[in-house]
């Protein structure tokens, strides 16, 4: 089974040595690794540390090349910082606080377990043995959640749907601020102009 793989490590050093050596040994008897990203959350920001990259190629990009690189750019952007604090926010709706861990999506969970000064590896790896990966990364101080890639993949798709959602009501309301200001720069050069007027006019009567 093909599965998106994420760990935090408390310790930087911990999250470099996890992906040097999967870096040596992408391929096992029982997992295969195609990919991996490891990325520090510094002052609310994500920046990658260290990247490793098959070079695979599928016919399917969404679900393999660019899934990793797409789930950076939701954990790192808006929609990331906005889901650190809003557990269920892509399941659009209210749900029950118990189940919150429960219906969560990978991202989520990596958003709302992620503070600033940890690391995250997150890795593209497919199973021969059930829960090899986890295993294998179990020596490490580490808190791991995993998915089903596929999943992973229409999670990302559906954060991008959002983000470009709000990117638009962000737009909308930038242009309906412009309005209202442009409207009240309107009105005020509209009442400047009929003040020099008044002005013209008792001055022509003076004379």
């Amino acid at each position: 089974m093909e599965k998106i793989i994420s760990a935090i490590f408390k310790v930087e050093s911990e999250g470099y040595q996890a992906i040097t050596e999967l870096k040596r040994a992408p391929i096992t008897n029982d997992y295969t690794v195609s990919q991996a990203v490891l990325v520090k959350k510094e002052n609310g920001a994500i920046r990658a540390l260290d990247t490793f990259d098959t070079g695979l190629e599928t016919s399917n990009d969404t679900a393999t090349g660019s899934l990793i690189g797409s789930l950076l750019g939701i954990l790192g952007g808006p929609l990331g910082v906005l889901l650190g604090g809003s557990i269920g926010i892509l399941a659009g709706g209210a749900i029950d606080a118990g189940d919150a861990a429960h219906n969560a999506s990978l991202i989520e969970m990596v958003t709302e377990q992620l503070v600033d000064g940890e690391v995250v590896l997150i890795a593209l790896e497919q199973e021969a043995v059930e829960g090899a990966a986890r295993r294998a990364l179990a020596k490490f101080d580490t808190s791991i959640v995993e998915e089903d890639a596929a999943e992973v993949a229409e999670e990302v798709k559906a954060a991008q749907d959002a983000q470009r959602e709000m990117a638009r009501e962000a737009r909308a309301k930038l242009r309906e601020a412009k309005k209202a200001e442009r409207k009240q720069k309107v009105e005020e050069n509209r009442a400047k102009i009929k003040a020099d007027f008044d002005t013209f006019k008792a001055k022509f009567k003076k004379d």
